[in-house]
Protein backbone atom coordinates (compact mmCIF):
# COMPACT_ATOMS: atom_id res chain seq x y z
CA UNK A 1 0.00 0.00 0.00
CA UNK A 2 2.61 2.38 1.11
CA UNK A 3 4.72 1.60 -2.34
CA UNK A 4 1.19 2.62 -4.50
CA UNK A 5 0.85 5.74 -2.27
CA UNK A 6 4.25 6.52 -2.88
CA UNK A 7 4.07 6.06 -6.82
CA UNK A 8 0.96 8.08 -6.70
CA UNK A 9 2.42 11.05 -5.09
CA UNK A 10 5.31 10.66 -7.85
CA UNK A 11 2.89 10.52 -10.84
CA UNK A 12 1.13 13.32 -9.23
CA UNK A 13 4.29 15.43 -9.18
CA UNK A 14 5.47 14.42 -12.45
CA UNK A 15 1.85 15.21 -13.82
CA UNK A 16 1.88 18.53 -12.51
CA UNK A 17 5.21 19.82 -13.48
CA UNK A 18 4.30 18.80 -17.11
CA UNK A 19 1.21 20.64 -16.34
CA UNK A 20 2.92 23.77 -15.37
CA UNK A 21 5.20 24.27 -17.57
CA UNK A 22 3.70 23.10 -20.91
CA UNK A 23 2.36 25.89 -23.18
CA UNK A 24 0.24 25.57 -26.43
CA UNK A 25 -1.69 22.58 -25.60
CA UNK A 26 -1.47 18.44 -25.28
CA UNK A 27 0.64 18.24 -28.59
CA UNK A 28 3.19 20.80 -26.59
CA UNK A 29 2.73 18.10 -23.91
CA UNK A 30 4.30 14.96 -25.44
CA UNK A 31 7.90 15.12 -25.59
CA UNK A 32 7.47 16.35 -21.76
CA UNK A 33 5.24 13.54 -21.46
CA UNK A 34 8.12 10.72 -23.26
CA UNK A 35 11.21 12.15 -21.79
CA UNK A 36 9.21 11.53 -18.36
CA UNK A 37 7.78 7.86 -18.83
CA UNK A 38 10.29 6.65 -21.56
CA UNK A 39 13.96 7.63 -20.98
CA UNK A 40 13.64 9.06 -17.25
CA UNK A 41 11.32 6.49 -15.32
CA UNK A 42 11.46 3.84 -18.17
CA UNK A 43 7.91 2.75 -17.52
CA UNK A 44 6.96 2.37 -20.99
CA UNK A 45 8.78 1.39 -24.57
CA UNK A 46 9.10 4.20 -27.11
CA UNK A 47 6.71 1.51 -29.07
CA UNK A 48 4.20 1.87 -27.01
CA UNK A 49 4.23 5.38 -26.29
CA UNK A 50 3.81 5.90 -30.26
CA UNK A 51 0.85 3.36 -29.77
CA UNK A 52 -0.52 5.76 -27.05
CA UNK A 53 -0.41 8.75 -28.56
CA UNK A 54 -2.44 6.90 -31.77
CA UNK A 55 -5.51 5.58 -29.24
CA UNK A 56 -5.68 8.99 -27.21
CA UNK A 57 -6.44 10.95 -30.76
CA UNK A 58 -9.29 8.98 -31.99
CA UNK A 59 -11.69 9.78 -28.96
CA UNK A 60 -12.63 12.81 -28.25
CA UNK A 61 -11.57 15.19 -25.04
CA UNK A 62 -8.38 17.56 -24.69
CA UNK A 63 -4.98 15.41 -25.76
CA UNK A 64 -3.41 16.43 -22.16
CA UNK A 65 -6.70 14.95 -20.14
CA UNK A 66 -6.60 11.85 -22.73
CA UNK A 67 -2.83 11.44 -22.17
CA UNK A 68 -2.70 11.78 -18.64
CA UNK A 69 -5.27 9.24 -18.15
CA UNK A 70 -4.18 6.74 -20.53
CA UNK A 71 -0.84 6.50 -18.78
CA UNK A 72 -1.86 7.10 -15.35
CA UNK A 73 -4.38 3.68 -15.73
CA UNK A 74 -1.43 1.37 -17.28
CA UNK A 75 0.42 2.46 -14.19
CA UNK A 76 -1.89 2.43 -11.02
CA UNK A 77 -4.93 1.36 -12.68
CA UNK A 78 -8.37 4.03 -11.56
CA UNK A 79 -6.19 5.81 -9.12
CA UNK A 80 -3.44 6.52 -11.17
CA UNK A 81 -5.74 7.64 -13.95
CA UNK A 82 -7.60 10.32 -11.58
CA UNK A 83 -4.41 11.32 -10.08
CA UNK A 84 -2.93 11.93 -13.27
CA UNK A 85 -5.75 13.54 -14.87
CA UNK A 86 -6.12 15.85 -11.68
CA UNK A 87 -2.52 16.74 -11.60
CA UNK A 88 -2.20 17.85 -15.40
CA UNK A 89 -5.26 19.66 -14.66
CA UNK A 90 -4.69 21.83 -11.62
CA UNK A 91 -1.96 23.97 -12.67
CA UNK A 92 -4.29 25.03 -15.61
CA UNK A 93 -6.86 25.69 -13.48
CA UNK A 94 -5.14 27.20 -11.33
CA UNK A 95 -3.50 29.87 -13.61
CA UNK A 96 -6.68 30.61 -15.37
CA UNK A 97 -8.19 31.73 -12.41
CA UNK A 98 -6.26 34.32 -11.56
CA UNK A 99 -5.57 35.16 -14.91
CA UNK A 100 -9.69 35.87 -15.21
CA UNK A 101 -9.78 37.45 -11.80
CA UNK A 102 -7.05 39.79 -12.83
CA UNK A 103 -7.85 40.08 -17.20
CA UNK A 104 -9.49 43.20 -17.04
CA UNK A 105 -6.44 44.94 -15.60
CA UNK A 106 -4.40 43.48 -17.56
CA UNK A 107 -5.98 42.71 -21.09
CA UNK A 108 -4.15 44.75 -23.84
CA UNK A 109 -1.09 45.26 -21.97
CA UNK A 110 2.36 45.74 -24.34
CA UNK A 111 3.68 43.29 -21.87
CA UNK A 112 1.21 41.05 -21.87
CA UNK A 113 0.98 40.86 -25.49
CA UNK A 114 5.32 40.60 -25.91
CA UNK A 115 5.46 37.73 -23.32
CA UNK A 116 2.69 35.49 -25.49
CA UNK A 117 4.28 36.66 -28.48
CA UNK A 118 7.66 35.41 -27.64
CA UNK A 119 5.64 32.06 -26.16
CA UNK A 120 4.23 30.94 -29.62
CA UNK A 121 7.81 30.51 -31.59
CA UNK A 122 8.73 28.05 -28.20
CA UNK A 123 5.81 26.10 -28.39
CA UNK A 124 6.14 25.48 -32.49
CA UNK A 125 9.79 24.40 -31.50
CA UNK A 126 8.40 22.15 -28.81
CA UNK A 127 5.93 20.23 -31.05
CA UNK A 128 8.18 19.67 -33.94
CA UNK A 129 11.11 18.41 -31.15
CA UNK A 130 7.93 16.10 -30.03
CA UNK A 131 7.57 15.27 -34.31
CA UNK A 132 11.45 14.52 -34.23
CA UNK A 133 12.02 12.18 -31.19
CA UNK A 134 8.98 9.92 -32.37
CA UNK A 135 9.74 9.77 -36.13
CA UNK A 136 13.52 8.34 -34.64
CA UNK A 137 11.38 5.11 -33.22
CA UNK A 138 9.36 4.73 -36.76
CA UNK A 139 10.65 1.90 -38.91
CA UNK A 140 10.15 4.11 -42.24
CA UNK A 141 9.26 2.18 -45.31
CA UNK A 142 8.05 3.73 -48.55
CA UNK A 143 4.17 3.19 -47.79
CA UNK A 144 4.36 5.14 -44.05
CA UNK A 145 5.97 7.68 -46.18
CA UNK A 146 3.62 7.91 -48.51
CA UNK A 147 0.87 7.94 -45.52
CA UNK A 148 2.80 10.53 -43.78
CA UNK A 149 2.62 12.97 -46.68
CA UNK A 150 -0.92 12.07 -47.94
CA UNK A 151 -2.19 12.44 -44.29
CA UNK A 152 0.31 16.13 -43.91
CA UNK A 153 -2.04 17.27 -47.39
CA UNK A 154 -5.18 16.30 -45.90
CA UNK A 155 -4.69 18.21 -42.35
CA UNK A 156 -2.83 20.96 -44.01
CA UNK A 157 -4.20 21.42 -47.45
CA UNK A 158 -7.93 20.20 -47.46
CA UNK A 159 -8.90 20.70 -43.17
CA UNK A 160 -9.32 17.35 -43.17
CA UNK A 161 -9.97 16.72 -39.25
CA UNK A 162 -6.65 14.45 -37.85
CA UNK A 163 -9.50 12.05 -36.14
CA UNK A 164 -10.82 11.27 -39.63
CA UNK A 165 -7.37 10.68 -41.05
CA UNK A 166 -6.64 8.55 -38.00
CA UNK A 167 -9.57 6.85 -38.26
CA UNK A 168 -9.36 6.10 -42.29
CA UNK A 169 -5.65 4.51 -41.60
CA UNK A 170 -6.48 2.69 -38.84
CA UNK A 171 -9.41 0.97 -41.20
CA UNK A 172 -6.26 0.79 -44.37
CA UNK A 173 -3.66 -0.77 -42.28
CA UNK A 174 -6.38 -3.34 -40.92
CA UNK A 175 -7.42 -4.28 -44.04
CA UNK A 176 -4.01 -4.27 -45.61
CA UNK A 177 -3.36 -6.83 -42.29
CA UNK A 178 -6.03 -9.13 -43.55
CA UNK A 179 -5.16 -9.37 -46.87
CA UNK A 180 -1.41 -10.03 -45.58
CA UNK A 181 -2.35 -12.53 -43.49
CA UNK A 182 -4.48 -14.15 -46.08
CA UNK A 183 -1.78 -14.51 -48.69
CA UNK A 184 0.49 -15.98 -46.51
CA UNK A 185 -2.12 -19.21 -45.30
CA UNK A 186 -2.29 -19.04 -49.47
CA UNK A 187 1.21 -19.44 -49.85
CA UNK A 188 1.41 -21.98 -47.12
CA UNK A 189 -1.31 -24.04 -48.71
CA UNK A 190 0.43 -23.89 -51.82
CA UNK A 191 3.46 -25.30 -50.32
CA UNK A 192 2.27 -28.31 -48.60
CA UNK A 193 3.11 -32.04 -50.32
CA UNK A 194 -0.13 -33.10 -51.59
CA UNK A 195 -0.21 -37.13 -50.54
CA UNK A 196 -1.17 -39.69 -53.21
CA UNK A 197 -4.70 -40.30 -54.25
CA UNK A 198 -5.93 -36.45 -52.19
CA UNK A 199 -7.62 -34.18 -54.29
CA UNK A 200 -5.81 -31.59 -55.26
Amino acid sequence: MQKKAAKLVKLFTIFFRIGLFTFGGGFAMIPLIRREFVDKQGWIDEERFIDAISVTQTVPGAVAINLSIFFGYRLLGLAGAFTAAFAVALPSFLIILGIAAFFNNFSGHPLIDNIFRGIRPAIVALILYGGYQLSKSVKWTGSLVMTTVLALMAVSLLNISPVIIIFIVLLVSFISHLLRAGRIVLDEDRQKPVKEGQDV
